[in-house]
C-alpha cells in the first residue's frame, strides 16, 4: 500500500483524482474500454468534482458501477446515492459513460437486484475501485465484523449504529431513526478484484480508523484492513486523517 498525505483536503482530492484519472486513460490505451468502481459520501467530493474535470478522457468508453445504496430510500432523497453520484459524477462528465449501473434500492425484489449487479460485473475487469473508509473502518457497507469471504458481488447489508451515526453526522439525515438500517452493498471480494484501489480518507474524525486499517492487523473488525493484502492500493490522506499513523 503506498500512502500519500498531501498538505490540504484540496490537494489530497486532486492527486487522488489525478491518479485515478491516470488509471482511466491507461485501461483505455490497452484494452479501449474502462470500467470503474464509484464510491460515494464526504469524503469523495472534492475528488470526484476533480475527477469529472480530469482532461484526455474518452468516457463514452468508460463503464461504472458504485459500491452501496440505502434499501428503500426514494431516489429524490438528499441521501440518496444514486442521486449523489448523478448529480455529482455521472451529469458533470463531459461525455455521457458507456454505461452506469445505479443499485435500485428501491427495487420490489432486492435478491434479484444484488443478483442482477452480480451477473453484471462479475465477468467485468475493474480497471480503478475509488472507495473511503469509514469511522468505523467499514470498506463500502462492509461493517464490522466484515465477511472477507463472502462469494457474492452484491448483497443485502446490516448497517451498524457507528455507521448510520456517522451518516447523520455528516448531515444527510435530520435524526438517527431517519437513517435506513439495510443497504445494499458491494462485498469486500469485489472490491479486491479491482485492478487498482484509489483511497481517499479526509477529516479528524477517520484517523482513528485510518491507524487501524494501515498499521493493524488485518482482521473483519476492521473491514478496511484488507486493503493491506491487496497489490494495487494508493491511499489518499490529508494531515488530519494521517495525525495517527
Amino acid at each position: 500500500m503506498e500512502i500519500i498525505v498531501a498538505e490540504t483536503k484540496q490537494q489530497m482530492a486532486a492527486s487522488a483524482a489525478m491518479c485515478g484519472a491516470e488509471l482511466i486513460r491507461q485501461a483505455l490505451a490497452r484494452y479501449g474500454e474502462a470500467t470503474i468502481i464509484v464510491a460515494t459520501g464526504a469524503s469523495q467530493l472534492e475528488m470526484l468534482e476533480a475527477l469529472v474535470r480530469a482532461e484526455d478522457i474518452a468516457w463514452n468508453r468508460v463503464s461504472g458501477f458504485h459500491l452501496d445504496e440505502y434499501i428503500g430510500l426514494p431516489i429524490t432523497h438528499p441521501a440518496s446515492f444514486r442521486l449523489y453520484l448523478w448529480q455529482r459524477f455521472v451529469s458533470k462528465l463531459p461525455l455521457p459513460p458507456k454505461a452506469f449501473h445505479f443499485i435500485d434500492g428501491e427495487s420490489a425484489d432486492i435478491p434479484g437486484e444484488c443478483r442482477r449487479l452480480g451477473e453484471l460485473i462479475e465477468r467485468r475487469r475493474i480497471d480503478a475501485a475509488f472507495v473511503g473508509i469509514g469511522e468505523n473502518g467499514h470498506l463500502a457497507f462492509n461493517d464490522p465484523p466484515a465477511d472477507f469471504g463472502r462469494k457474492e458481488a452484491y448483497f443485502v447489508a446490516q448497517l451498524d449504529d457507528a455507521c448510520r451515526r456517522q451518516q447523520l453526522g455528516e448531515g444527510w439525515f435530520a435524526t438517527l431513526q431517519a437513517v435506513p438500517e439495510e443497504a445494499i452493498s458491494m462485498s469486500i471480494a469485489q472490491i479486491l478484484a479491482a485492478e487498482a484501489i484509489v483511497c481517499t480518507v479526509p477529516d479528524a474524525r477517520k484517523a482513528k480508523a485510518v491507524a487501524a486499517a494501515v498499521r493493524g492487523p488485518v482482521t473483519p473488525a476492521v473491514p478496511s484492513s484488507i486493503l493491506q493484502r491487496h497489490a494495487n492500493v494508493r491511499l489518499f490522506l490529508d494531515p488530519p486523517a494521517a495525525s495517527q499513523l
